[in-house]
């Protein structure tokens, strides 16, 4: 009887073994079948974490609050592109260091996706300030890279991301298409509000501190003025302050929008010597972690930029 009890004790405890190994192969196959996907900065990080949902893993590689125009990422972070599965990015116009990375990162192995693909480049804004591009040649793009602030284009990004995802990953292509369809249609709808909103305007010029928003004006009929150029730590010329003082003041602006996470220090001076009020547009090329940590997304930032243009474009 005890033998018989034994035995069966015994047996027991081996299914319970073989079914505790199961799982946790289960487990261990699930692992590693999600995906590890490193996006460079935020926008590509949101588009790209919702087209992907839950089949992997999405991270961030240029830290919350940073700026990114001239981020060179460390051995450290170089390592971790090349052990990803995806690298995510917007263009070499932005993300100046891939070109050099492509020829350390195993593209086999890495899948590297280039979000704005096949979007047309703008050299910059109509009122791009040539001296000051002369000044600052190592900070300067040839190419304007904020093709994400228009909506429009966003959506072209989301749909780069979800195909080459869904070509390179089959088994998941249905998923990535279904997530990508369901972000694009809350796009269509932050589209239409900038239409619909911005449509009677008569006043359809604002002035920036930075140069970022040449698609978003390109896209809905506004003039861009700004103080200085593509990249926010370009500093204006004297000419080109006055010449923007003067306009100021010509046709009664009554705002002028800066960057948050970028000095903000030209765009006081040109505000005190006018008398018009600061208001901050978020070119959306990083938030805070106190931004993400609340929740504010690129669909939510960019309905506040609306709010806050709509105080100039009436």
């Amino acid at each position: 009887m005890i033998k018989k009890y034994v035995w069966a004790t015994i047996a027991v405890a081996g299914m319970l073994l073989f079914a505790a190994c199961g799982q946790t192969e289960k487990k261990s196959e699930s692992k590693t079948d999600e995906l590890t996907i490193i996006t460079s900065f935020y926008p590509m990080y949101d588009f790209t974490k919702e087209v992907v949902g839950d089949e992997g893993n999405v991270e961030l590689l240029i830290p919350a609050g940073t700026e990114p125009h001239d981020f060179e990422p460390s051995a450290k972070e170089m390592a971790k592109i090349s052990d990803a599965d995806v690298f995510v990015y917007n263009s070499s116009d932005m993300e100046i260091f891939v070109d050099s990375m492509k020829k350390s990162v195993d593209q086999e192995k890495t899948l590297m996706i280039e979000a704005a693909k096949g979007i047309e480049r703008l050299e910059g804004s109509e009122d791009h300030d040539h001296e000051a591009e002369a000044e600052h040649d190592a900070h300067d793009h040839e190419y304007d890279p904020h093709v994400w602030l228009d909506p429009v284009l966003a959506i072209q990004e989301v749909q780069t991301i979800a195909k080459e995802l869904g070509d390179k990953y089959p088994e998941k292509k249905a998923t990535f298409e279904e997530n990508a369809e369901a972000y694009i249609k809350k796009l269509e709808e932050l589209n239409q509000k900038y239409v619909t909103e911005l449509k009677d305007a008569k006043n359809r010029t604002f002035v920036t501190q930075h140069a970022a928003f040449a698609y978003l004006a390109n896209q809905y009929q506004l003039t861009q003025k700004s103080i200085s150029g593509i990249s926010p730590d370009q500093e204006p010329t004297p000419s080109r302050l006055a010449k923007l003082k003067e306009f100021v003041e010509e046709n009664q602006t009554k705002v002028i929008y800066f960057e948050e996470n970028a000095s903000s220090k030209v765009a006081e001076t040109l505000a005190a010597e006018t008398g018009v009020k600061l208001e901050v547009l978020n070119p959306l090329e990083s938030l805070t972690e106190k931004q993400i940590a609340a929740g504010e997304n690129y669909i939510s930032v960019m309905e506040e930029n609306l709010a806050v243009l709509k105080e100039s474009i009436k």
